[in-house]
């Protein structure tokens, strides 16, 4: 069974590859992970912090992300591409018709809703809201201590899927089960078989952390289209630490970065990522230089050195990106 994409020549000059990860989908898919014992070596020790630390509310909503099967597609509104705070917008926003057609989808799976379910489908403000202030508690028990770890990843894999030329080569090259026969994406591993036309609307990928396995999509063909899949993992989800958390007071890793050369590349891995040969070209020095200094902003904890296929990237870390910018920490 598969789903397939049919691409007009508009749509594919309107493909976007996202620009950060998207709280939404996270929030949903670590919703299904959380459920789940799927990969351990990745998230066990996310699931042994977060599962206790959740409150009879949170564990209600658990109820709308079962970790097989529909989600309800209000859940991860197109907004949500801007951040936590516009998604939870216009997650409130949602009429009531879609959160009617949502949720009388996921009962004839058989799933059980949560007790305030009811009034949520027949769009009753307070449920709407009591929603909203659920998923944000959530979100600050399940992925704001480790956002810092999400944004890192997504960007090394936007680094690098973002230097694939031509936009048919790119579709191709995301993922095993995602399949590119011009004018036709093929997204394996779901549980459908139909076809969904563009027609000139575009179509954005979006890059996943806790998309496990397989790609996913809505459900709903007429709503803003989009592909999400998993993203590369390297090492076991851990939150941030917290005494990383404030630039203003360097540590000694931090005072050994001074420096022009050291800034320089920390700039240029800022672009889109870039090699070791390309940090070496760009500023000046030797490719072993350009290594050295790597490694020493890597251990300061300013950039991240991914090896994804046969390419090895430094992309900076949200802590370099803040330093860059003159900003203090980050959130969702």
């Amino acid at each position: 069974m598969a789903l397939r994409i049919h691409f007009t020549d508009d749509d594919l000059s309107r493909i976007r590859f996202a620009q950060a990860p998207d709280p939404m989908w996270e929030a949903l898919q670590s919703m299904h992970m959380l459920q789940t014992r799927d990969g351990w070596a990745v998230f066990g020790r996310w699931r042994a912090r977060v599962r206790p630390a959740l409150g009879a509310p949170e564990r209600q909503l658990l109820r709308l992300a079962p970790p097989v099967g529909y989600s309800p597609d209000f859940l991860t509104p197109a907004a949500g591409e801007g951040g936590l705070e516009p998604g939870i917008d216009a997650l409130l926003s949602t009429p009531r018709a879609r959160l009617r057609h949502d949720l009388l989808e996921l009962s004839a799976d058989g799933r059980r809703l949560p007790p305030w379910g009811r009034a949520l489908a027949d769009g009753d403000g307070a449920a709407v809201h009591h929603l909203g202030r659920t998923l944000r508690t959530y979100v600050r028990a399940g992925l704001a201590p480790y956002w810092d770890h999400v944004r890192a990843r997504f960007e090394a894999e936007r680094a690098l899927r973002t230097r694939t030329p031509g936009a048919g080569n790119l579709l191709g090259a995301l993922h095993p089960e995602l399949h590119w026969r011009p004018p036709v994406l093929t997204v394996g591993g779901l549980r459908v078989e139909r076809d969904v036309h563009l027609r000139g609307r575009g179509l954005l990928v979006l890059p996943s952390y806790f998309c496990w396995r397989y790609p996913t999509v809505l459900k709903d063909a007429a709503l803003p289209p989009v592909v999400v899949y998993p993203m590369t993992h390297q090492g076991a989800l851990n939150p941030a630490d917290p005494a990383a958390g404030d630039t203003r007071a360097p540590s000694r890793s931090l005072v050994a970065l001074l420096g022009r050369t050291r800034a320089e590349i920390l700039r240029h891995a800022s672009e889109n990522g870039a090699t070791t040969t390309e940090l070496a070209h760009g500023t000046g020095v030797s490719v072993a230089t350009a290594s050295y200094h790597a490694s020493v902003l890597r251990d300061a904890g300013l950039l991240s050195t991914h090896r994804l296929g046969n390419a090895v990237l430094h992309t900076t870390t949200p802590l370099g990106a803040a330093l860059l910018e003159g900003r203090h920490g980050s959130a969702v």
